[in-house]
């Protein structure tokens, strides 16, 4: 009967104490930074698309070395850092356009012709705001400018 148990457990899997912890280790460092990745997709969602796909090292199921264990913990990591670089830069550009948007509010004439949507703000929806003349060709001609804020969708 021992003959059967021993003979069912694959050699392959067989490996050291000290590889076994290592293992187990950077799976845990994996499960991490895909949670970390998962967040930072949600957080970016509506404003920024970020590869949250994790690609497999081959095209069969099988158990994965150190290696390539390591090659994957890397690319995530990776990737994180590119999420966070990306989301940190459209941050920067949506405070620029609401620090625009509000000296548009506060002298419109200063800020002719200029158009801001929601999405340059980061803000949901399909609305902005545009500096326009008050009463058309009258209104550019006595510099009456005013910021008109639209409604959003017309659905």
């Amino acid at each position: 009967m021992p003959d059967l148990l021993e003979r069912d457990i694959l050699t392959a899997l067989r490996v050291g104490g000290d590889e076994r912890l290592a293992r187990a280790e950077l799976r845990r460092q994996i499960g991490r930074l895909e949670q970390q990745l998962a967040e930072l997709f949600a957080e970016a969602f509506p404003r920024l698309e970020i590869d949250h796909g994790v690609a497999a090292t081959s095209p069969a199921p099988r158990a994965i070395g150190l290696a390539e264990l390591e090659q994957v913990r890397d690319a995530l990591a990776a990737r994180i850092a590119e999420a966070r670089l990306a989301l940190k830069e459209k941050a920067k550009v949506e405070t620029r356009n609401r620090e625009l948007l509000e000296q548009m509010l506060a002298s419109p004439a200063e800020h002719k012709w200029v158009r801001i949507s929601c999405a340059d703000i980061g803000e949901p929806g399909c609305g902005h705001w545009h500096s326009r003349p008050r009463f058309g060709l009258l209104g550019m001609l006595m510099s009456w400018w005013r910021v008109k804020i639209s409604s959003g969708c017309p659905l």
